[in-house]
């Protein structure tokens, strides 16, 4: 847990402070000199009297008790020194620069370990090794530029990666973002992103902390953490966007289902953000644009006015906001004739509201005023405003940022005119304000934003499963993939409705049991991992003489142990599954079947223990969810009958933890009847965490 002494030091040493700026011990100590630290400042240079006018202790056994110590040396002399300033100086918060630990050599990583050790040994913290340090309102503790504007209005910012913090806060900076804090944990060797937002959560004040936390992520490592504690501050009245860096990924290795094909990390990533309400980004721009967007009023709907001079701006935002699912609606308002009237000839109050390249800043408060005042059909509205370089703007912008104080509902600023009006801009951003350069860019991050659920609740699951049935067949189960007549025990007692079947060994069987299911029948080879890749399906058996033939021709495929026989079902094909993923435990996808999942991919994915809220999201957020409702003249899916097998099957999950992937593939779906017509589990019982 991180201590107070990092966020608000008292005293703070510098171990490797230079007179040499352009290094990172030289750099530091000018940003905390030249920053808002008004505590005692010490340095450590065993070749200098004096650092930057502040009186260098060649030995830090000579310094007084210190708060904070950031060590600038090289690696190999930072556990002697973290060891005597924690047992003997009383220091309990150490920022380490240096590189050269656990991402370098075996040796790095014994260093590392040992720092650990003396830090924890006093209750300390660390933060690093191998980063660029941290900022608070109070000091600059960073080695780097730019130094952004630190207040408590502004985003707390933790970074996996010291450079891409660097880049990021680039970025934020020219459109007006500010910072509460900036973290930037590096190794990680003590405290990572996760241990920082459980801080911010477990110390979040409602009238002084940040509602907005931005995060760079090159490693999940504490999943079950990252989602507690954002989805505390996000019910809380914080809202969180996020970088998962690395989302390519190699998850599907040697999958043997169609689900551990589909899953991945990365899936499991996407899932545990969705159950936090944690807005995903997938850029620099993208995670700045989302956090300006926060620094809004928010947005309460989907209906957006967009008011421009420009027409080509506006339709790209109309694009971009309507393929993202949000509304750019026909203003009709018996009000909008009213409202042209107060307009140059030309101009449309239809939406995009266009008036002109000659409007004035009079016509655009009349414009706002409508939408906020009399138009309901509108939820908030973007204003894009640039210049051809013609006139100065101060006064549009003025009343943009006059509106946007006094408005009901949100006004986002898009002024794409960088270098036309760039004295302009910077006297808009002088105010307070936060722009938007581009349109498009701000329409996707719009969306993005609304498409995110909120966290995720704490509905109890609205069934009973048989969990001491369930329990007897995991016990009795072996590892690998089960036998058919245990999945089916464990599909009937976690209420999860399938077909008949019957697994038979010889011809005779065959028969019998394709007479007792009643003809047609379809009869899949028991074993083979691709049934239908060897010719391990036969559908549509009708009769005594057809099923004895195909049992006698299957029963010789290779690996092949039984035959199993289910009646000829119809209906539309549904895909659900379910794969460990570790450190994440168990997620379940869905889709719809055939090509929907061999070819397009069309799955979502949610992380065990699943609500009904979730279950009924994942659905809705197919590709192919228009089918659910029914399309050239077929009959729909009863989505909230595939929502409830979703949840019996987390329940399973929850009861069996040891399923390692599982597939239910398919399920044949018509009107309100869902049956698991094919089933696949398998068992891992001594799974290494």
């Amino acid at each position: 847990m991180i201590h107070p002494t990092l966020i608000k030091p008292r005293s703070i040493v510098v171990v490797g402070a230079s007179n040499d700026i352009t290094k990172p011990g030289g750099k530091i100590l000018k940003n905390l000199i030249d920053g808002p630290f008004q505590g005692e400042l010490y340095v450590v240079n065993i070749k200098e009297t004096e650092v930057q006018g502040i009186t260098s202790f060649p030995d830090p056994s000579a310094l007084p008790e210190v708060d904070l110590a950031i060590l600038a040396v090289a690696a190999r002399f930072c556990p002697a020194i973290v060891e005597l300033l924690a047992n003997f100086k009383g220091t309990r918060s150490f920022i380490v620069l240096s590189a050269g630990f656990h991402e370098e050599s075996e040796e790095g990583a014994i260093l590392e370990r040992e720092i650990v050790d003396s830090v924890e040994h006093v209750g300390g913290c660390l933060i690093g090794p191998n980063c660029i340090g941290v900022m608070t309102p109070w000091y600059s503790g960073v080695f780097t530029t730019p130094i952004p504007k630190l207040t408590s209005e502004g985003c707390d910012f933790i970074s996996g990666s010291g450079a891409t913090a660097v880049f990021i806060m680039e970025s934020a900076i020219p459109k007006g973002l500010t910072f509460s804090s900036v973290f930037s944990v590096g190794n990680s060797a003590q405290i990572g992103v996760e241990d920082v937002l459980e801080y911010l959560d477990v110390s979040f004040d409602p009238t002084t902390s940040s509602r907005v936390k931005l995060l760079y992520i090159e490693s999940v490592n504490k999943p079950d953490k990252l989602l507690k504690h954002a989805t505390s501050l996000i019910k809380k009245g914080c809202r969180i966007a996020a970088i998962k860096a690395g989302s390519s990924d190699a998850g599907s290795r040697a999958a043997s289902s169609h689900t551990g094909a589909l899953a991945s990390s990365d899936a499991a990533v996407d899932a545990l953000f969705r159950k936090a309400g944690i807005v995903r980004c997938y850029g620099r721009e993208e995670l700045t644009t989302v956090a300006s967007i926060f620094m809004h009023k928010e947005l309460k709907g989907k209906r957006i006015a967009i008011i421009t001079h420009a027409g080509g701006p506006a339709v790209m935002l109309t694009d971009a906001l309507s393929h993202g699912g949000l509304e750019v609606p026909h203003i009709t308002n018996p009000k909008a004739k009213e409202l042209l009237e107060l307009l140059y000839p030309g101009s449309s109050v239809a939406n995009p509201v266009d008036f002109l390249a000659t409007g004035t800043a009079a016509q655009l408060g009349h414009i706002i005023d409508y939408c906020d005042q009399y138009f309901d059909e509108i939820d908030a509205m973007a204003v894009i405003f640039g210049s051809p370089g013609l006139v100065e703007v101060y006064d549009v912008y003025r009343l943009l940022h006059e509106k946007m104080e006094t408005c009901r509902k949100p006004i986002f600023p898009i002024q794409p005119s960088v270098i036309n009006v760039k004295q302009e801009i910077e006297d808009f951003l002088s105010l307070g304000r936060i722009t938007f350069p581009d349109e498009v860019v701000f329409g996707n991050a719009l969306c993005r934003i609304a498409n995110t659920p909120a966290p995720a609740g704490n509905e109890a699951c609205p069934f009973t499963i048989d969990k001491e049935k369930i329990r007897s067949v995991i016990e009795a189960s072996g590892e690998g993939y089960i036998e058919p007549v245990a999945i089916q025990a464990l599909l009937d007692a976690a209420g999860i409705p399938r077909a008949g079947e019957a697994v038979v060994h010889s011809r005779e069987e065959a028969v019998e049991a394709a007479d007792k299911l009643g003809y047609p029948v379809v009869m899949k080879v028991v074993g083979p991992v691709h049934k239908s890749d060897v010719g391990g399906v036969v559908l549509n058996v009708k009769d005594a003489g057809q099923a004895a033939a195909a049992f006698d021709r299957m029963i010789g495929i290779r690996d092949t142990t039984g035959i199993l026989i289910q009646p000829m079902l119809s209906g539309t094909e549904l895909f659900t599954g379910a794969k460990y993923e570790p450190k994440f435990g168990h997620m379940i996808l869905c889709g719809m079947g055939g090509i929907f999942i061999e070819v397009m991919k069309d799955v979502q994915a949610g992380l065990v223990p699943l609500t009904e809220t979730e279950a009924l999201q994942m659905i809705r957020a197919l590709k192919s969810y228009k089918i659910f409702g029914g399309v050239r003249g077929q009959e729909g899916i009863d989505e909230v009958g595939f929502a409830g097998i979703l949840m019996r099957l987390s329940a399973l999950l929850e009861t069996a933890p040891e399923i390692q992937e599982m597939d239910l593939n398919p399920l044949l779906a018509k009107g309100n009847r869902i049956i698991a017509v094919d089933a696949r589990i398998s068992l891992v019982k001594n799974r290494p965490e």
